[in-house]
């Protein structure tokens, strides 16, 4: 760390991107990077850009060693693997490295994981007094006309997932039989009346438009926090099919500061950063490191469905998404029908 530290004070700058203060609790993470390297001026680029913004920007910038030029990146899974195939990517392995999950991290470390959400049911509890706990539930009598998932799932990644989720409990954890079983269960949820073909979200759960609807945990939770108990929010993440999502960080092989960029994940994979995370609903890459360690406060761990449902979790390689996407975006309209809206 001395010699990051000492090779960072002499680049003087670190340039990040694409990092919104308001998402993940990054607002926190950034704040306490600067009180912690003072020495460093921290730019801050393009902060409501998306994962392809970022590896374009890498590309654009290879030889700029100014404030335009990327060090860090923070996206999607699937942009790791292809980002380091074309040779963007400098490895480094964070001195927290043993902690990250084996399959959620490059061999070579040239990408990782750094948090993650996992698909859950979020419930209008104020209309629905019984509460589902997994994904056989959903089928009853008792939420009908209750049930929908955010968006088109011809189109939207959160609703293939949600798909792929409910088939992968009725499959009994089979992967790959889970898109079609999840087609069965969705036709099966709209032949049953359950299913309303409406894309759901804070707004329509309220009204009670659509008073379960299935997304990731960490948009769930923010909205139980914003509504405030108008209406009361429950998420429940169920017991079986319990599908992730994960982000990954990489520094860009042409970082311009590329002791910073090193110190900056240094700072994002500590318990602190990943703690900051966690606050914001996003769980860290190390949440089950950190929980076996007892290192998570109580009053954290009470705001958020219990630990063990999160050990089940399933990481769905590329390969497992795209394939699963393939069947469900061709096969939707012919075996469920729902013109989702």
């Amino acid at each position: 760390m001395d010699d990051l530290v000492a090779g960072a004070k002499k680049e003087g700058a670190l340039t990040i991107i694409a990092v919104p203060h308001d998402w993940c609790g990054y607002g926190v993470v950034i704040d306490k990077f600067k009180a912690k390297y003072p020495f460093l001026k921290l730019n801050e680029l393009n902060p409501d850009g998306g994962s392809g913004d970022e590896i374009e920007a890498i590309k654009a910038n290879k030889g700029n060693t100014g404030p335009q030029a990327p060090d860090v990146i923070d996206v999607g899974l699937s942009f790791g693997p292809s980002a380091k195939a074309e040779g963007l990517l400098l490895p480094y392995k964070v001195s927290t490295w043993a902690s990250i999950p084996e399959h959620q991290k490059d061999a070579d470390g040239y990408w990782y994981g750094d948090y993650y959400g996992v698909l859950a049911f979020e419930i209008n509890a104020d209309i629905v007094k019984k509460m589902p706990s997994d994904w056989a539930d959903l089928l009853s009598a008792d939420y009908k006309n209750q049930v929908a998932l955010s968006g088109d799932p011809r189109t939207s990644n959160e609703s293939i997932q949600s798909i792929f989720a409910a088939g992968l409990s009725s499959s009994g954890g089979k992967v790959d039989e889970a898109a079609n079983a999840g087609l069965r269960y969705f036709a099966d949820l709209y032949k049953k009346g359950n299913f309303v073909p409406v894309g759901g979200g804070a707004a329509s759960i309220a009204q009670g438009t659509t008073p379960i609807v299935i997304r990731w945990d960490y948009l769930a939770l923010a909205d139980r926090d914003t509504l405030k108990g108008n209406p009361k929010i429950e998420i429940v993440v169920p017991k079986t099919g319990v599908v992730a999502g994960v982000y990954v960080q990489a520094i860009s092989a042409y970082a311009p500061h590329p002791n910073a960029a090193k110190l900056w994940m240094e700072h994002l994979y500590s318990d602190e950063s990943q703690l900051d995370w966690l606050n914001a609903y996003c769980h860290p890459i190390r949440f089950q490191d950190l929980v076996d360690k007892k290192k998570v406060p109580a009053d954290v761990l009470a705001k958020l469905p219990p630990a063990e449902n999160y050990e089940k979790a399933l990481f769905p390689t590329l390969e497992q998404q795209g394939a699963s996407k393939e069947i469900i975006t061709k096969q939707w309209d012919s075996i469920v029908g729902a013109n989702v809206q």
